[in-house]
């Protein structure tokens, strides 16, 4: 079974529609029709069938997934296995980040990492937390930069790489430097919505200050539209720092301290763990410091970093 078919199926069981398996894998929806058919017959047996919620897998397509995963990433530690042999740090690099992570932190960071290493090719992804975790799962992307949230699967490694203040935000009028917890419970909020990371931080903000779960005025999708709403007085929030820094330097929102027992989120990568790991991967996990510092001045970085854990 070649590789390229098996990456389309995959795609296809992803997304239960050959529109858009077309576009995530670059290729015509008739070429995924045909490699599906092709693979098929190469199996001798259906792998879908057509329902009204889209393509669903039949009993040998649930069957051929996860070894199509495993062979898909056996290919990747093989291609990795042979450009270690030979020496080389070349080929692609995928990397996944919340928006505000890759904007505030990692381009400066990528910056000098690209610089030393010009024949690596780099790739950043923007997703959420569970949309990035669900894409190095698969194997779209190497690794991924998000706030820590929850234990992982041993299929994942993780490194916590910086810990970032919280702050929370009020309107401009407001300029107390720090606030009781208990006027923090008789006050609204401005958050993300339920299962967001940034929605975790400040539930469990208060839930270890002791405060329940706080009185929301508004749910909103994004860190802009929540600094954009406290700024109007819907309320107050509860925010990496970071993600705010360009509001806060505008004067659109004035900073309270934050007067919990937690006030900074950890800032992790993460990726897969492989018995061989790619090149360009491994010089990325060698050379990310503590707080997105370069492990080396950019012009003295190695061109073969030593391998980290696995």
């Amino acid at each position: 079974m070649h590789p390229r078919l098996l990456k389309t199926f995959l795609a296809v069981a992803r997304s239960g529609n050959v529109t858009r398996a077309a576009a995530e894998v670059n290729l015509a929806q008739s070429s995924v029709s045909d490699q599906i058919q092709a693979l098929e017959a190469e199996l001798d047996a259906p792998l879908f069938t057509r329902s009204r919620q889209g393509l669903k897998l039949t009993p040998a397509g649930a069957a051929l997934k996860p070894y199509a995963e495993e062979l898909l990433a056996l290919a990747d530690e093989t291609r990795g296995a042979v450009d270690a042999a030979s020496g080389r740090t070349t080929g692609s690099l995928s990397i996944g980040a919340l928006e505000t992570i890759a904007a505030a932190r990692l381009a400066g960071w990528l910056a000098g990492f690209r610089a030393g290493h010009p024949d690596i090719d780099i790739k950043l992804r923007i997703a959420g937390t569970g949309e990035l975790l669900r894409r190095l799962s698969e194997g779209e992307i190497d690794v991924a930069f998000c706030f820590d949230r929850a234990a992982l699967d041993e299929r994942f490694a993780k490194r916590s790489v910086a810990a970032e203040p919280l702050t929370l935000i009020a309107p401009p009028g407001e300029n107390r430097a720090e606030v009781d917890l208990a006027t923090l419970a008789e006050r609204q909020f401005v958050a993300t919505e339920t299962g967001c990371v940034y929605r975790h931080m400040i539930d469990r903000a208060f839930s270890d200050a002791g405060l329940g779960k706080p009185s929301l005025a508004v749910e909103a999708g994004s860190i802009d539209a929540i600094a954009g709403l406290v700024a109007q007085g819907c309320g107050l929030a509860l925010v990496p720092r970071l993600a705010v820094a360009a509001a806060l330097e505008r004067g659109e929102v004035s900073e309270m301290t934050w007067p919990g027992p937690v006030r900074a989120a950890d800032l992790v990568m993460i990726w897969r763990r492989r018995r061989v790991q790619p090149p360009a991967l491994k010089a990325l996990l060698a050379e990310m410091g503590e707080d997105f510092a370069p492990v080396t001045p950019a012009g003295d970085r190695p061109r073969h970093a030593a391998s980290p854990p696995s």
